[in-house]
Parts: C-alpha cells; structure tokens; sequence
C-alpha cells in the first residue's frame, strides 16, 4: 500500500500550537481519510420523506444526521453517483459538508427578513438559508469573481430561491453602499482553506504558506468591515472561514471589535455538535479580546471538516 504524502511540515507545527494536545491526533488522522458525503434536502423543492425514499429507491444508504433533519450521510463510495442522482439535478438535494451546514444554523435568518450573503458562491449556505426563511424575505447574494459568481446564479436557480437576488461586485464595497440595510449578515469568507487539506489530494495545500495567510487575512478583514456596516442595529453578523489560522478567524474579528469596541458583541455560539474549540485569546504572544472564547473552531474528525465560526451583533 502505498504511503499517502506528508502534510506541510510549517503547517503541522502551527496546529500543534492551536488545537488542544488531547484533540491533535485525531485532528491530524481526518487528514487522511475518505469521508462520506452530506446531502441537505432542499425544502424549498421536496418533501424530506419522500426524497428519502426516492434516494432510498436509488440504492443510496442513507443515515440521518442526529442533529438536523433534512441532512443525511451517504458512505463515500456512493458520493459520485449522489453528486448525479435525478434529486441533485433537480435541486431537490445539495451537497454540503456537515460543518458547513452549522454557518446558516448559527445565523438563524427568520422568513421575511433582509439578508446579505457577502461571497455567496457557490451557493450552498445561501439555499439553506432560503430554506430556513421558508422563502419568505430576501437574501441578497454577493460574488466578486464572475466564474462562480455564474456557477451561484446557477445553483439559486436550480433550488429554486426565488427570494435570492444574486449581484456580480467586490463585497468590500457593499456597505458602504447600502449602510444598516440588513437585518443578518453571512460573511462566510475566502481564506486559505486549511480545513480542506487532504493527504489523498496533496494539490489542496499546493499554494498554501505564510504569505497565503496574510493576503487572506487582508481580504477578509475589508469584507468583515463592509458587512458590519450593512447590517441594521440589533442585526446579526456571521463571520466564519475553512481555514485554522488566527490570523484569519479571531485576529480578524478582533480588528472589527478595536474599531467599533462599543457597537459590537460577541454572542457565544451554542452548536448541537461536541467536536469544537473554543475561539483563541492569545496568539503568537499577543493577548486578544477574551470575547473571542465566545467563537467556535470546529474541529475535523470522521465525517465533518474544519470550521471557523463567529457570531456578532450590532449594538443599537
């Protein structure tokens, strides 16, 4: 058998100082393994019992996520021809990995509010959110990159969020557009994409290193900016991002607070999952906000990839 390629030695070292030692080593197995595939069903399209029986019908072998009862796991074998299924065509399904199904749970959008996705593609977290509102209310959805911002306008189309409006611009520039016009806020942002690292792809850390990070860090902080600005008084902001590094997650989140130390909480996040790390307060010997342990990173493990969460509200 032949042996799967190291993870970046630079990398490796940096989780050693961010996650807990008790929970590195299962971190650093997820790395190697092959994962099932997450399917959410889209109830803006379907029925979850009928899909299920549908899929069932198919061949595929379902097992319901415990904590939320639209998704389900298939075993990674069957995750091409999920990917293929007359449901994924349809839009009655999407794929999406659990810990990402966790972004939209924690912004909790109620129907008939106003939203804004600030880089939306593909689209993933913006249907959940639909389907969280029942279609009721508006998600403004915004890409910069024109590539995916027409793989999003796609996806919104196929799962059916007619209250969706999809807009091509740099989301940097969006608050100071239409300041204090959104009741919540999803800043799931680009990053560097560490949790996405797999030894069974070595081409997913090919660009990654300490100037990936800071171009990221930069990126992210212009985007969080520009959504603070956006939101209403009392709105919700969710910042999260796939990546481990500080510098992308609570450095980030810390610059917004030390700008608008008196318009902005952190609201402690309460997640139905258990394999999470509360947010950071000391880093590379700089002391943070202690509001920051009120984050989340979620850590990867068998079935769920790595996450970052925050969740902000704006004070009136």
């Amino acid at each position: 058998m032949t042996e799967l390629p190291a993870l970046p030695e630079a990398f490796v070292e940096r989780l050693h100082r961010i996650i807990p030692p008790e929970r590195l080593p299962g971190v650093l197995a997820s790395f190697a393994l092959r994962k099932p595939a997450t399917l959410r069903i889209n109830t803006l399209r379907a029925g979850v019992d009928e899909t299920v029986a549908e899929l069932r019908h198919e061949g595929f072998h379902l097992t319901p996520l415990s904590w939320m009862a639209e998704a389900f796991q298939v075993p990674a074998a069957e995750r091409e021809a999920l990917t293929h299924s007359a449901a994924a065509d349809a839009g009655r399904i999407y794929l999406q990995n659990p810990a990402s199904l966790l972004a939209a749970l924690a912004l909790a959008p109620r129907p008939g509010e106003t939203v804004l996705d600030l880089a939306a593609a593909p689209g993933g977290k913006t249907l959940h959110m639909a389907a969280l509102m029942g279609g009721q209310g508006r998600i403004s959805a915004v890409e910069s990159v024109r590539g995916r911002f027409f793989k999003l306008r796609a996806n919104i189309e196929r799962g059916g969020a007619s209250l969706v409006k999809t807009y091509l611009m740099d989301g940097r520039a969006v608050g100071g557009k239409v300041p204090g016009r959104f009741d919540r806020v999803l800043l799931d942002a680009p990053c560097s994409s560490e949790a996405r690292f797999s030894r069974l792809r070595p081409a997913s850390w090919q660009h990654w290193g300490p100037r990936k990070i800071r171009e990221m860090a930069r990126k992210q902080q212009g985007l969080l900016f520009s959504g603070f600005r956006a939101l209403k008084s009392g709105g919700v902001l969710l910042y999260c991002t796939c990546a481990f590094a500080p510098e992308e997650n609570e450095r980030v989140v810390a610059a917004l607070l030390g700008r608008y130390p008196h318009q902005l909480a952190v609201e402690k996040l309460r997640l139905a999952v258990t394999n999470t790390q509360e947010g950071l307060t000391q880093w590379e010997g700089q002391t943070l906000d202690g509001a920051l342990s009120g984050c989340a990173r979620i850590l990867p493990d068998s079935t769920m990839d790595g996450l970052f969460l925050c969740r902000l509200r704006r004070l009136s």
